[in-house]
């Protein structure tokens, strides 16, 4: 019978860094398996039917094309020109039997680039969905191919020899192992994929004009002029030069290796070179090119199809409406962009969104002499995101700092996974919004902005507002090293600017370490201010320098007593603790990040302490959950069925719609029973007389319906006593920038009204449950406040742990509510879950490896 699910493709990386689309088979691919067959080598075709099979007979030929997509699945690659490049099946080995069979081949030209392990992912995904839980194959010895695509992926397979044939069998539930694998192969692909653009041996141009005119032109001379390495090829329909250059109709004609294509044509011109950039070779394009997304729904049909036409291609996509990409390596010398000039050689990477702000972004690192490694532009996000970036930075060696101007999130999980990782071997400092759309959490309260700074702080992730503020931040990181702790040391010769520094400091959450701070008075010289700037870098009790100086009155001192530049950069640019500096008299030492307040200055290096304090804690694991039934709570009808399928109990209770029936419901729940209105947020206000509790009997039970229906209406909600405790409140909601969050806090009208719920990312380390629990200002009363008795905190970070594993793991649940949860000394009681669920769909960053969708 056939399986009636949505179609499945995807278009995938590959080890090379091309792109490649997969797709499922059809039964008009006949002919296509046919011409794929016939170019196969006969070494490849004994290997995989373990035969000369030099023809596929017409009946083994309708089976390969027609499958049930249930007992019988199969993927194929295709190239630009529709041909097939490889095949992987499965076949269930009875009826409803947990095994399949698995078996692929890939073309001899296309071997090697990583195309078996990427259908192994898509396959086992497949058969999973149709209840396999095992894959079985039979390979040759000598096929270390297919025996290595096995070996390798992570799956805990089994081997034995008999009869000449290696038989594997291997559980595909994806493990611990699988998915590093999968990440590793996913890091690997996305890095060289970029890697190519960043270093093209050659570069061709579409719509640089013969008169020198237009964007096109003005790329190809920025590119020329930065002194690049690589052969440049102008493409011109007519001209035979431009810009001196010899020009040619199509790329190829050219005869020299091309990587990279910078398209500056017309939208609707744009397909077409794309086509003939991939045809010489290239691997990417740059499309400068306005007028798709941006423009429109008509516009975002027409981007979509250029991706989707490039990717089957083999090219990434950076655009449209890129201002272009940047290199300064002095091998490479790229200058790709519209800006004729870039910012000096250096170690900072930077990624910006918008395209219209590349031009003063650059111009911006420039004047502050903030060194750059390489820059890109990624304009609409078609393709090439933030996210590829990362995986480049993260083993460039060129680059120590990230710098990133981020508007939208196209993958917020694969963003907040990428970033913690990233971020524990370079700094990534962000611009990012804190607001959240409307409705985006539903009825949820989800992450205020400041939940959100530290949600991005907890990743790892330095966020800050404004442009203005990345490079204050980029300055510190780029030049200075990273803080042993908080304690900072205020010099200078301003008591003013030294008691703004002080409060400055103590706002952000920094100490004024003992003995500061230290004003040189107004009268001393720059030997004077060295001396004291040298004590506090050698102080043990000193972390990081603040330095503050005012001008002294013009001809107070001689020249060499008036060298303060010089004295601060005797300190700043020597020592192994980070100094900032304001100060108000003219240069200021190269590489000393400087700022024109002290608040400013502060604030920079406040968020650098933050970041090296995150740095220094260790980053914590995800307990095995062994009791948890991830199947059971696919089909869950609420949230109570939800929560039962990860052990965590919810308190029965029964709605009612009159007395009678509330008297049976308490009957059946056994008394002593609680009465709460069930309408909206009044169940637990007993503040506002919503509540009953500790009911013994009937004649109590139908007072306090009485009492209840007059005042909040007819429906009520009858629930079994329990112990009392602290009211605490979990959720769980989809966040733009992260994904699944969970936020805790503790219950009441008050904490609500104040925000006072702490946030994580999903799925929750130990260390990150136990965070969520002591963070929220109201969290004392959780540990023994005035006396009390403290609540059972282990209990408290387990069911933490397990909700934000049900986050991780249902993407069908959009939010999650658990209010009151009752914490005690002896466990904790969940009095009502909320849950709203949607169509589970494909979640991003789950399953196997996928592009983002065109």
């Amino acid at each position: 019978m056939e399986n009636s699910a949505i179609p499945r493709s995807a278009d995938v990386l590959l080890a090379d860094g091309s792109t490649a689309h997969l797709r499922q088979i059809r039964p008009e691919d006949a002919p296509a398996i046919v011409d794929f067959h016939s170019r196969m080598s006969d070494r490849t075709r004994y290997l995989r039917y373990f035969s000369p099979y030099p023809r596929i007979p017409e009946r083994d030929l309708q089976r390969f094309v027609n499958v049930d997509h249930r007992d019988r699945e199969a993927f194929v690659t295709v190239d630009a020109d529709g041909r097939i490049t490889a095949v992987g099946r499965y076949e269930r080995l009875g009826p409803d039997s947990p095994d399949a069979e698995v078996a692929f081949v890939v073309e001899d030209a296309h071997q090697g680039r990583g195309i078996g392990s990427v259908l192994l992912e898509h396959l086992a995904e497949a058969a999973r969905e149709n209840g396999v839980t095992r894959f079985v194959a039979e390979v040759l010895p000598e096929n270390g191919g297919m025996l290595r695509v096995f070996g390798d992926s992570g799956f805990q397979v089994q081997r034995q020899y008999a009869d000449g044939v290696v038989h594997l069998d291997f559980p595909i539930a994806p493990t611990e192992k699988s998915r590093e694998v999968q990440e590793s192969r996913e890091h690997l692909t996305e890095a060289r994929s970029i890697a190519r653009l960043l270093a093209p041996r050659g570069i061709a141009i579409y719509g640089a004009s013969a008169s020198g005119q237009g964007i096109g032109a003005a790329m190809l001379g920025n590119l020329r002029d930065g002194g690049y390495s690589g052969a440049i090829v102008p493409v011109h329909r007519t001209a035979d030069r431009v810009a001196g250059l010899p020009a040619y109709r199509s790329a190829s004609e050219a005869g020299v290796p091309i990587d990279l294509a910078l398209i500056a044509v017309p939208a609707e011109a744009v397909p077409e070179a794309g086509t003939d950039a991939a045809r010489a070779g290239a691997g990417g394009v740059v499309v400068v090119s306005a007028g798709f997304g941006e423009t429109g729904p008509e516009g975002a049909g027409q981007q979509r199809r250029l991706v989707e036409a490039a990717r089957a291609a083999g090219l990434r996509v950076i655009g449209p409406s890129s201002f272009g990409i940047a290199n300064t390596d002095p091998g490479v010398r790229l200058n790709a962009t519209l800006s004729p000039r870039l910012p000096k050689a250096g170690r900072v990477g930077f990624f910006a969104q918008s395209g219209a702000l590349g031009v003063a972004l650059l111009a911006e690192a420039d004047r502050r002499g903030l060194g750059l490694s390489s820059f890109v532009s990624a304009g609409n996000r078609a393709d090439v995101s933030g996210n590829d970036l990362l995986q480049f930075w993260r083993d460039d060696p060129g680059t120590d700092v990230v710098l990133l101007y981020l508007e939208t999130f196209g993958n917020p999980r694969k963003f907040a996974r990428l970033a913690r990782r990233m971020s524990r071997v370079k700094p990534v400092v962000a611009v990012a919004s804190a607001t959240r759309p409307p409705g985006l959490a539903g009825d949820a309260p989800g992450p205020d902005a400041n939940a959100v700074t530290a949600l991005f702080a907890r990743s790892g992730v330095i966020r800050v507002d404004t442009v203005q503020e990345l490079f204050d931040v980029g300055m510190i990181l780029a030049h200075q090293p990273l803080p042993s702790g908080r304690r900072v040391a205020v010099v200078g010769n301003s008591s003013a600017l030294a008691e703004l520094a002080v409060v400055a400091c103590r706002a952000a959450g920094l100490t004024v370490a003992g003995g500061y701070p230290r004003d040189v008075s107004p009268l001393a010289t720059a030997h004077d201010l060295a001396d004291a700037l040298a004590d506090a870098a050698v102080d043990p009790g000193v972390d990081a320098l603040v330095v503050v100086f005012a001008p002294p009155v013009p001809g107070q001192h001689a020249d060499e007593d008036a060298d303060f530049a010089a004295a601060l950069a005797s300190v700043a640019l020597a020592g192994e603790k980070p100094t900032v500096a304001t100060m108000v008299f003219g240069q200021v030492p190269a590489r000393v990040p400087a700022y024109p307040s002290v608040e400013e200055a502060v604030r920079a290096l406040a968020r650098v302490v933050n970041y090296a304090d995150w740095l220094r804690r260790p980053p914590g694991v995800m307990p095995l959950l062994s009791d948890v039934d991830p199947v059971a709570a696919e089909t869950a009808g609420d949230a109570t069925e939800l929560l039962d399928a990860y052990r965590i109990p919810v308190v029965p209770s029964t709605l009612s719609h009159s007395a009678d029936e509330a008297v049976l419901a308490a009957g059946e729940l056994g008394y002593p029973v609680a009465l709460k209105a069930a309408g909206g947020g009044l169940r637990h206000r007993i503040d506002l007389g919503a509540v009953r509790l500790a009911l013994g009997d009937e004649d109590d039970v139908r007072v306090a319906y009485r009492e209840l229906s007059t005042a909040f209406g007819p429906d009520v909600l009858v629930q079994t006593m329990v112990p009392p405790g602290v009211a605490c409140r979990i959720e769980v909601v989809e966040d733009p920038a992260f994904g699944p969050v969970v936020g805790f806090g503790l219950g009441g009208v008050a904490s609500e009204l104040l925000g006072d719920l702490a946030w994580r990312a999903a799925p929750l380390t130990d260390r990150a449950a136990e965070a969520l629990v002591d963070e929220p200002r109201a969290a004392p009363l959780l540990h023994g406040y005035r006396g009390s008795t403290p609540v059972d905190r282990d209990a408290l970070i387990d069911l933490l742990l397990r909700v934000g594993r049900i986050a991780d793991e249902h993407p069908r649940v959009r939010s999650l509510t658990l209010n009151p949860v009752l914490a005690r000394p002896d466990g904790y009681s969940v009095l009502h879950a909320a849950a709203e669920f949607g169509d589970a769909g494909v979640r991003p960053d789950t399953g196997p490896r996928r592009l983002r969708s065109a």
